[in-house]
């Protein structure tokens, strides 16, 4: 079971191509979870495990879109142009 958690992980966590790799986690995650599933019984507690880690990289794939269409005009501009003079906090 700690297979199926660091493969997910690692997919999840690069940046290289945000959504697909975590989309290929949640299709690896749920193919581990059916095998582990077939190996120790439906009732088992890695069967609920592997279920568990499916729905914390689904719930993340949906926290990430949510995120991306709350994002106004201003935080749009300032994650292209970061060093703009409208994009800089200033701590009193």
């Amino acid at each position: 079971m700690t297979m199926t958690f660091d493969v997910a992980s690692a997919n999840a966590n690069s940046n290289q191509n945000g959504a697909t790799n975590l989309e290929t986690a949640i299709l690896t995650a749920i193919t581990e979870a059916r095998n582990t599933c077939e190996q120790t019984g439906d009732g088992s507690a890695n069967c609920a495990v592997a279920w568990d880690i499916v729905e914390e990289l689904q719930a993340e794939k949906s926290h990430q879109l949510q995120a991306k269409k709350h994002k106004n005009s201003l935080e749009n501009f300032c994650d292209r142009h970061p060093e703009a003079l409208e994009c800089l906090i200033y701590d009193v």
